[in-house]
């Protein structure tokens, strides 16, 4: 399932993220690959900068984590540290799907959940698409900035070549407390019915029965 959110970040904070990359270092994306990915990998990735990685996370993922959409759709239980990515005229990233166990030895952490975050506008760069393949065909997306993009990291997924002008991304990976992706999907759409029958009808005995069976299921799958 792949799952969009919508106003992650406002307006101020894209501003201030934007200022801090402008002036940043980019290095080789393939520093961070694995053996396959190195083959198909062409973009660059913000280089080693504790206290410029430090601001943006506390901007871009203090806010996403915070995102009622992205708890929904996660069930995040150890999140990565995220990676900042710039594509710039003829890159790309080929069909790949992510390593299954990330971070290192003491801190490793299971890729259920793949995550991007958009950072610019789409009309600031020509191609650069997601697209992840799905049991129901290839899904493509390119998002308003600010806005993610949430999909199983199992999935195959590329990214298509930019064109023209250059695409900005922050990409982190989630162990989710559900590790089964269907039960996952199932909770999402469960838990979006129950959020509306909370705030519309919380008095009605069905509001009532969607909450304990949304709950329980929860407390039947969780892994923690």
């Amino acid at each position: 399932m792949l799952i969009t959110i919508a106003h992650v970040l406002t307006p101020h904070q894209l501003s201030e993220v934007r200022k801090l990359l402008q002036d940043a270092e980019f290095v080789d994306g393939k520093r961070s690959a694995g053996m396959l990915a190195k083959k198909v990998k062409n973009n660059e990735e913000l280089a080693q900068d504790a206290d410029r990685h430090q601001q943006l996370n506390q901007i871009v993922m203090g806010s996403l984590l915070k995102h009622p959409g992205f708890q929904l759709a996660a069930f995040p239980h150890r999140v990565a540290t995220p990676f900042y990515a710039r594509y710039r005229q003829g890159m790309t990233y080929g069909d790949h799907v992510d390593d299954p166990v990330m971070g290192p030895p003491g801190a490793q952490y299971r890729s259920d959940v793949s995550i991007t975050i958009f950072l610019n506008a789409p009309d600031e760069y020509e191609g650069g698409e997601l697209v992840v393949r799905t049991a129901f065909g290839e899904q493509k997306t390119k998002l308003d900035a600010g806005s993610a993009v949430v999909y199983p990291s199992a999935s195959l997924h590329h990214v298509t070549e930019v064109t023209s002008g250059e695409r900005i991304v922050a990409v982190t990976w989630t162990q989710s407390m559900i590790r089964d992706a269907a039960r996952r999907e199932l909770l999402y759409d469960l838990g979006t019915a129950r959020d509306t029958m909370l705030r519309e009808n919380p008095a009605a005995e069905e509001t009532r029965k969607i909450d304990v069976s949304y709950v329980n299921l929860v407390r039947m799958w969780a892994e923690i």
